[in-house]
């Protein structure tokens, strides 16, 4: 039985519409910008928090997005760590599946032809145009922006990535993965981009989650630089062996 308030079709129908594309730029931001919270989303969008809830059940119920509690690097303050909500692999192959399918034939193809190297060749290859315009971003920044300037170039790449301090070292966080569908299938796609980082930034880095693998964020540890060592000279070399 239809209420007075749905008699009139247009404006349900331009409601519902309107639902939809709100809902969207929510998935869509949490796409972007890798695991968000109720209250972030409201802010990055400006919605009212009570709206972007809304959205968020109805993302849930439909299985597009998860929540799980976000992770906290080093000490972790007082309180429950906050709510955090991430694509489901659902939710990621709405926005990518027509891209997927046709990259994973052409990959299987690949193996199916000439192997497991034949796929690492080309995931080296893939990545290698890139290397080259990274590699001149990164000769002009200083070393310790260096991990920042490549997340810059990543971003503009659409994997909108940032950076955090980790310790001794930093992280590199890639929030989106335009192929992670087909890394999942095909992990030499991250060995080679990993490659890419350890090379880029001068330094052995550690992969420690991939989207691919059902992680929330594309993590690459990155440590600190060697400490440097000052040189001594010859009268300090001698004046320490007598």
């Amino acid at each position: 039985m239809k209420t007075s308030a749905q008699t009139s079709t247009a404006p349900v129908g331009t409601a519902v519409a309107r639902d939809e594309s709100t809902r969207d730029r929510v998935a869509r931001s949490i796409l972007t910008n890798g695991p968000s919270s109720a209250a972030v989303l409201a802010e990055r969008l400006e919605l009212t928090p009570a709206a972007v809830r809304r959205h968020l059940d109805h993302l849930l119920e439909a299985g597009l997005v998860e929540s799980r509690e976000e992770r906290v690097y080093g000490p972790r303050g007082r309180g429950r760590p906050a709510k955090v909500f991430v694509l489901t692999d659902t939710g990621r192959h709405d926005f990518h599946q027509a891209y997927d399918d046709l990259a994973a034939t052409a990959l299987r193809f690949i193996a199916e032809s000439g192997g497991d190297e034949a796929v690492v060749q080309f995931a080296r290859q893939r990545v290698a145009e890139v290397e080259v315009r990274y590699r001149e971003l990164l000769a002009a920044a200083p070393d310790s922006d260096k991990a920042q300037t490549l997340a810059k170039a990543l971003t503009a790449d659409g994997y909108a990535a940032s950076t955090q301090q980790a310790g001794a070292g930093e992280q590199l966080c890639q929030h989106h993965c335009p192929v992670a569908h087909v890394a999942e299938q095909f992990p030499q796609l991250c060995e080679a981009e990993t490659e890419v980082f350890s090379r880029l930034l001068g330094r052995h880095v550690q992969r420690l989650a991939t989207i691919a693998h059902g992680d929330g964020v594309c993590t690459t540890h990155i440590p600190g630089a060697p400490a440097s060592v000052s040189p001594v000279s010859d009268s300090e070399s001698a004046r320490t062996t007598r």
